[in-house]
């Protein structure tokens, strides 16, 4: 039997993406980290804007390190029509196309879904927006904590007296996400019919599916979920706790079954067990206080790592609240050997393998981080362009 391993899953996919800031760029890396070409149309005048966010990669942008990996610069200006032909005739040899330009400008220029997929039927099309093509928020600008906002994230995110937006850009990455998976179930398709299609994503939307248990939970009776920090709603208890060496330990206890082994084990309270103000959820719930009190007084006497040997003991669901560092050193990250170094204008960068998983298949691309234009040349070279035709490009600004 051969041990060589598998193709990557999208080897032979050719990817051109007019994309900008997170939901677009994090799409397509999915894309590229699984075996295919992605071409990233860039303007030439400083590129993608979230090359400009912060420098704190080394000098590059957190966010465009994190979402461009593996992908092939162009610096071209759609506004000119030259610049515009080089993108339609790198698109009409591809396979994907995504944009997540502004409501509209697409279309404008004749690279929205629908346009290009009824002049290139096997293509695969996706338009990324913030609240769709059409209703009355169509034309809104849609940035990752207005899209939080308006899907109530942040009304179910905080304390009970302040909301607060995800840490992370969630309506982004749940847009993004979806785009990944559109794209390949729409290959798939293809893949039986011949034919690919437009795909639609708006990120109010895909975090609108997200929301689902708070919006089943208010739809249908329950009220809205209170805001309850790191705690659970409706289960007690599930907090995080401060321990003797200044860390916290988060715990859940999901049934009555737990309880006891919590307050037999860790808690060394017995008699907590059987006691009616805590021995069912219901009642510890209602009783959250006097609950996380007997808990923090338990675990305020040992250091975070005596606290989470004593409940894996007890077979009580626990974690570290870590920080940013800790992630970064975090063992099992490293027992699974899922960190690697990606090459960037600014040298090797440290990068965490995506988290699709194939045993047995090829590892994942993970290519470097491309400078603004670095492919520029050989694209338009590998459309037919003589260096005399590229060199005119370059010096009327329509390529950098």
């Amino acid at each position: 039997m051969s041990t060589q391993p598998q193709t990557l899953p999208l080897e032979g996919i050719t990817v051109v993406a007019v994309e900008q800031a997170v939901s677009a760029p994090f799409a397509t890396r999915q894309l590229a980290d699984l075996g295919a070409r992605v071409i990233k149309i860039e303007r030439p005048d400083g590129g993608d804007f979230a090359r400009g966010y912060d420098t704190a990669a080394r000098g590059l942008a957190s966010h465009f390190v994190w979402c461009n990996r593996g992908k092939e610069s162009l610096a071209v200006d759609l506004k000119d029509p030259r610049g515009l032909d080089v993108v339609r005739r790198l698109v009409a040899g591809a396979d994907v196309f995504v944009q997540n330009l502004a409501n509209g400008a697409a279309a404008r220029l004749g690279l929205d879904a629908a346009a290009l997929c009824a002049a290139h039927p096997r293509l695969v099309a996706v338009d990324i927006s913030g609240y769709g093509p059409d209703g009355p928020y169509a034309d809104k600008r849609a940035y990752d904590m207005l899209v939080q906002c308006e899907a109530g994230l942040v009304s179910v995110t905080g304390t009970p007296e302040q909301p607060v937006k995800a840490g992370i850009p969630a309506a982004d990455i749940a847009a993004a996400m979806y785009a990944f998976s559109g794209v390949l179930a729409a290959l798939l398709r293809r893949g039986t019919t011949g034919l690919g299609g437009p795909v639609e994503v708006s990120m109010l939307e895909a975090l609108g599916e997200w929301m689902g248990h708070p919006l089943h939970h208010g739809m249908h009776g329950g009220g809205a979920p209170a805001r309850t920090g790191v705690a659970h709603a409706v289960i007690s208890p599930y907090d995080a706790y401060p321990t003797a060496d200044g860390g916290q330990v988060l715990l859940s206890v999901q049934n009555d079954r737990e309880w006891r082994r919590l307050a037999e084990r860790v808690l060394r309270r017995p008699e907590l067990a059987d006691d009616p103000a805590f021995a069912t959820n219901t009642a510890r719930t209602r009783n959250r206080v006097k609950t996380d009190t007997v808990v923090a007084e338990a675990l305020g006497v040992m250091s975070a790592p005596e606290a989470i040997a004593a409940l894996d003991a007890a077979g009580i669901a626990c974690a570290r609240l870590n920080t940013v560092a800790d992630v970064a050193a975090h063992p099992q990250l490293a027992a699974r050997d899922r960190w690697r170094e990606i090459g960037s204008p600014a040298g090797p960068l440290r990068a965490m393998l995506p988290p699709i998983t194939m045993p047995g298949g090829a590892d994942p691309l993970m290519g470097p981080v491309p400078a603004l234009g670095e492919h520029t040349d050989a694209l338009l070279h590998g459309l037919g362009m003589t260096d005399v035709q590229v060199s005119a490009l370059r010096r009327d600004g329509v390529v950098a």
